[in-house]
């Protein structure tokens, strides 16, 4: 049974999304605070994270960054679940190392998807990324990128779509697509999935 914590100030959305997890056999465990959330992070270990961002003591950002801060938890599965919807607001989640970004209200299913992705592909990679360090955006320049194609591909290698990895560097679809294109070009690869196992398996060199 895999480990929710949701941290949320308001007690009825937390009620809400942990009826909803718990109908789906997940084992939830609930903080009205950042500062109890990170309490409750090294106690308790949980599988993934969904977090708010605006709360009156330890906001969600700050929770993050201190969790990547910690080799212990840096590779937590964390997602934001707020109504801070502004581009500004995704792309400073995303950078500071969030793995989604969803935006209050969602619907049942769509949070249930995201949730079901970032405990997959953490199960997929977990044996990898326990041997090789995770790549890093000036780490993949070492593979004969530009520093703008090397943070496409450090974003690629997060599971992160073209639009969020556009919103996260403030591109235009088209200059990701065509960053791309010159990615694969370089690394004689022809998809997504095998740049991402190239990126990994030379980071283990550098």
């Amino acid at each position: 049974m895999k480990r929710i914590l949701v941290i949320d100030d308001e007690p009825a959305m937390r009620r809400n999304i942990g009826k909803i997890l718990r109908l789906e056999a997940f084992d939830v465990f609930e903080a009205d605070n950042g500062a109890t959330a990170l309490e409750l992070v090294h106690t308790q270990r949980p599988d993934l994270i969904l977090c708010d961002i605006s709360m009156a003591d330890i906001d969600g950002h700050t929770v993050l960054s201190r969790l990547r801060e910690n080799p212990k938890t840096a590779r937590i599965p964390f997602i934001f679940l707020t109504a801070r919807g502004e581009r500004s607001d995704v792309r400073t989640g995303m950078r500071l190392g969030a793995d989604d970004y969803l935006i209050k209200p969602i619907g049942v299913s769509d949070l249930l998807e995201a949730i079901t992705a970032r405990l997959n592909r953490i199960s997929e990679h977990r044996g990898e990324r326990e041997l090789r360090p995770e790549p890093k955006p000036e780490m993949l320049q070492a593979l004969g990128l530009t520093p703008r194609e090397a943070e496409v591909l450090f974003w690629v290698c997060q599971g992160k779509s073209n639009s969020e990895i556009g919103d996260v560097l403030e591109m235009k679809i088209f200059t990701v697509k065509k960053h791309l294109e010159n990615i694969f070009d370089k690394l004689g690869v022809d998809n997504r999935t095998a740049a991402c196992a190239l990126a990994l398996e030379r980071s283990s060199k550098f």
